[in-house]
C-alpha cells in the first residue's frame, strides 16, 4: 500500500469539529474516509456508502481505527446531516488547493446549480438546496462552493465564495446574476479582473452597452480602441460562427462607466448557429476590467471557459454522480453530500492514466483499491 495516500484524508479534515457528542461509537475520520472513499468508487447515497463499507471492510481495517465496525447508513445521514458546512468547505478547500493553482490569469467561473430532489416535502419546493461553486476552468476543477438560501439568492452565495477565494491574478466570470457593483467591487479589492455578463437585471446598463457597441459596429469602430476576432465550429450538420468585439472606450457609456469599479472594457459576443439548415442568433454582452493587453480572441476563450462549466460540469454530476436524482433532505445531508462528488469529480479529474469517463473511472475505483489509491494521492 501507498503509505502516503491515505493519511492525506485525516491531514486534510485534522481540524474538522465532531458535532456528536462524546460518547459515539465511530471516530469522525473513519466515517469521513470511509464516505470520501466510497463516493469516489460510485456509492451515490448513505446506503450505498454503507454497503461499500461493509465489501471493503478487510482492507478498510488496515489503516482505520474501526473499532466497532463499519457505521450504518444511519449514522452516515446522521453525522453529515449535523456536520458544519462552513467547517468542511474549509478542510475541502485546503484538500483541493494542493492540487489547484490560482493566479497567473486562471479563469474562475462562479455559477449555481440547484440538487432538485433535495427538499424536505413534495408539496413545498422552497427548501431545496441550491449551491454556488468556483471552478476553475484550465482542469475543469471545483475550488469552492456554498450553499445559498435558495434559488434567486445567488449574490449571498457569491458574497461568500469571495471572501474565502484568492483571486488575486485571477479572471472571474459570472453570468449576469452576479452583474453587481459590491460584486465587482470586491473582486476589484481582491486584486482580480472580472468580466461579467449584462442582462436584464441591469436594464440602464444593457441598453447603453448594447447602443453603444452596435453603432460602434455598424460604423467599422471608427474612432474606437478595440479588437475582433471570429471563430468556426461544425460537424454533423451542426455549424456556430461567434464573432467577439471588445472596445476600451467605456467613456463613451457616460457617468455609469464610473460606477462599475475598475470597468475598462466592453465585449459583445454574437453565437450564429446553422442547424440542418435553420439558423439561430442570439446577441451577449459582457463588461469587464480587462486592458488593452488582453485581445479579443482571449476574452472569447475565457467567455467559452464558463460556458463549458454550465455544460460540462453540471451535466458531468447529474449523469456520473446522479446528483438531480438525490434524495437527501435531513440538515446539511444535501450540501455536505454535494461536495463530497465535487471533491471524487475533482480528483478522478486529476487523475489522467486511465483515458476514461468519469463513470469508469468510479467503477475502476471500487474494483481496484490501489488505483483507487493513486486517485486519492492526486
Amino acid at each position: 500500500m501507498d503509505a502516503d495516500a491515505t493519511p492525506l484524508i485525516p491531514r486534510a479534515f485534522d481540524n474538522l469539529p465532531d458535532p456528536r457528542s462524546k460518547n459515539h461509537r465511530h471516530a469522525l475520520l473513519d466515517i469521513l474516509t470511509i464516505a470520501i472513499l466510497a463516493v469516489i468508487s460510485g456509492a451515490d447515497g448513505w446506503v450505498e456508502v454503507a454497503h461499500y463499507g461493509v465489501s471493503k471492510k478487510n482492507w478498510l481495517k488496515t489503516f482505520l481505527e474501526l473499532s466497532h465496525g463499519i457505521p450504518s447508513h444511519d449514522t452516515f445521514d446522521r453525522v453529515f446531516s449535523l456536520l458544519d458546512p462552513a467547517a468542511f468547505e474549509r478542510c475541502f478547500m485546503q484538500w483541493i488547493a494542493s492540487l489547484v493553482q490560482l493566479g497567473s490569469g486562471q479563469l474562475i467561473a462562479i455559477d449555481g446549480k440547484s440538487l432538485r430532489r433535495s427538499f424536505e416535502h413534495g408539496w413545498d419546493k422552497s427548501g431545496m438546496a441550491h449551491m454556488v461553486s468556483a471552478f476553475v476552468s484550465a482542469n475543469a476543477t471545483v475550488f469552492a462552493q456554498v450553499k445559498t438560501d435558495g434559488k434567486g439568492q445567488e449574490i449571498d452565495g457569491i458574497e461568500k465564495l469571495l471572501a474565502v477565494l484568492d483571486v488575486k491574478g485571477s479572471v472571474v466570470t459570472i453570468d449576469a446574476l452576479g452583474c453587481n457593483k459590491d460584486i465587482a467591487k470586491r473582486i476589484v479589492e481582491g486584486e482580480g479582473d472580472y468580466i461579467l455578463q449584462v442582462k436584464e437585471n441591469q436594464p440602464t446598463l444593457l441598453a447603453k452597452v448594447q447602443t453603444l457597441i452596435k453603432e460602434a459596429i455598424l460604423e467599422d469602430f471608427k474612432g474606437f480602441s478595440h479588437d475582433k476576432d471570429q471563430t468556426t465550429n461544425g460537424g454533423h450538420g451542426r455549424i456556430e460562427t461567434r464573432r467577439v468585439w471588445v472596445t476600451w472606450d467605456v467613456a463613451h457609456l457616460g457617468k455609469i462607466a464610473r460606477e462599475w469599479p475598475g470597468l475598462k472594457c466592453l465585449v459583445a459576443v454574437e453565437c450564429t448557429r446553422d442547424v440542418d439548415g435553420k439558423t439561430s442568433n442570439e446577441w451577449h454582452y459582457y463588461i469587464s476590467t480587462l486592458d488593452k493587453r488582453r485581445r479579443a480572441a482571449t476574452f472569447l476563450s475565457y467567455i467559452r471557459g464558463h460556458w463549458a462549466v454550465e455544460n460540462n460540469l453540471h451535466w458531468q454530476l447529474d449523469m456520473s454522480f446522479n446528483e438531480d436524482q438525490r434524495r437527501l433532505r435531513k440538515g446539511h445531508g444535501a450540501e455536505n453530500f454535494s461536495r463530497l462528488c465535487r471533491l471524487a469529480l475533482n480528483l478522478l479529474k486529476n487523475e489522467k492514466s486511465r483515458k476514461v469517463g468519469i463513470k469508469i473511472k468510479r467503477s475502476i475505483c471500487g474494483w481496484d483499491n490501489q488505483y483507487l489509491l493513486k486517485v486519492i494521492a492526486g
